[in-house]
């Protein structure tokens, strides 16, 4: 058996003492986030994914890096996932990393000291230089898994944002209402586009109420995904009627050259639904 293989061996056999070990000497009073955590649980879980981070670590003396890699990554990606760990700042995690790439040093030389001078430096050096160098890699990664999870979070939370900032609210069977509040840049004008579009199939709207009194100002963009809106609600067969248009935002619209003609538009939201009882009752 050659030394890097009984070295792995060695690290295998220690992998849960490396854990209870680096849980043990973590500085609880000063931790932060899945650290400082005193729920019997999460303590748990941390320490099954360190264990398990030590049997993927094992294997760094006897499999190539780009083969390490291939399943290793799945275990970063996992953990820069995970609700304890995206809770907790990456300066923590990364500072857990380093601790733990002391403790493989620190195993090594006790590997190295129960054979008492018969490994050659230079494999000890070798053997010191990879793990700071699969540790180097391993944090990297981890921050840019860790990156694309808080992107993926924040985009999640801008739709939901937005998609409450824009519901669909029905009045009765197929009538609804459609309230717009605040500024509306061409972001936020698309994604209300996109959610009205689907909210009025889901609730089988057949008359669309659009109130824009508690929208202050429109750019050029913004008064062309409206009117956008409106004829495709027309396209669909779903009527729909504006209330509320502020001067500024008519304005606007004027200078645009887009057509109010076959708009229905009443100066706020009750004139438009009493306007919409009184064709009902008739």
């Amino acid at each position: 058996m050659n030394k890097n293989e009984e070295l792995r061996i060695f690290l295998l056999n220690n992998a849960k003492r490396l854990t209870e070990e680096w849980y043990d000497s973590l500085e609880k009073n000063n931790a932060i986030g899945v650290y400082a955590s005193t729920d019997p649980k999460v303590i748990q879980r941390l320490k099954e994914q360190n264990y398990e981070f030590h049997l993927y670590v094992c294997n760094v003396f006897v499999e190539d890096e780009n083969t390490f890699f291939e399943e290793f990554e799945g275990w970063i990606h996992k953990i820069a996932k995970d609700n304890e760990h995206t809770r907790t700042p990456v300066s923590s995690i990364i500072k857990e990393f380093m601790r733990v790439r002391k403790q493989y040093c620190d195993y090594i030389d006790a590997f190295v000291h129960t054979y008492e001078g018969y490994i050659e430096s230079t494999l000890i050096n070798a053997w010191e230089q990879h793990i700071i160098r699969i540790f180097d890699i391993t944090i990297l990664k981890f921050v840019t898994a860790s990156e694309e999870t808080a992107r993926i979070q924040l985009k999640a939370h801008q739709e939901m944002i937005h998609e409450l900032s824009s519901p669909v609210i029905t009045i009765k069977k197929d009538v609804a209402l459609l309230p717009l509040v605040g500024d509306i840049d061409t972001a936020r004008a698309k994604m209300i586009l996109e959610s009205t579009l689907q909210q009025c199939a889901d609730k089988h709207i057949a008359h669309l109420y659009i109130d824009l009194s508690g929208v202050v100002m429109v750019d050029t963009m913004v008064a062309h995904q409206i009117f956008q809106l409106i004829d495709t609600l027309n396209l669909l067969g779903i009527k729909s009627t504006l209330s509320g248009i502020r001067p500024e935002v008519a304005q606007t619209a004027i200078q645009l050259g887009l057509s109010f003609e076959n708009i229905r538009i009443k100066s706020n939201l009750a004139q438009a639904l009493e306007a919409g009882i009184s064709i009902t009752v008739q």
